[in-house]
């Protein structure tokens, strides 16, 4: 339970680093209101992304998996459309944004130990 609320929390920070980084995403909510964002694109990257990518998995290995940047891309895009106090003004902001947290995500996951 803890470190299901402590990756909502890190998604939340990783759209605020991603609204302070890339021109094209703007924030505008409160600090608590980035929990919501969090909880939304981490529901929307356990129910969606995985069926996304199972259809795009030829694409996928075309590309030698470069598609995930625009899949992830295409699930920030959702956050947008569902969220009202973030806008993403564009597919290049939404493909550069979802690396952006992806990169946040996987360096918080390199400094925490693995629960065994």
């Amino acid at each position: 339970m803890f470190r299901a609320l402590l990756q909502v929390a890190l998604n939340g920070v990783a759209v605020l680093i991603a609204a302070k980084l890339v021109p094209g995403i703007v924030y505008t909510g409160t600090l608590p209101y980035l929990l919501v964002v969090g909880l939304v694109l981490g529901l929307i990257n356990l129910l969606v992304k995985p069926i996304v990518s199972f259809f795009a998995f030829p694409l996928i290995l075309v590309t030698l998996g470069l598609f995930y940047l625009v899949i992830n891309g295409a699930m920030l895009y959702l956050a947008d459309a569902l969220l009202d106090n973030l806008r993403i003004d564009g597919c290049m902001p939404a493909i550069l944004g979802g690396l952006v947290i992806a990169l946040f995500n996987w360096v918080v996951r390199a400094f925490t130990p693995e629960r065994e």
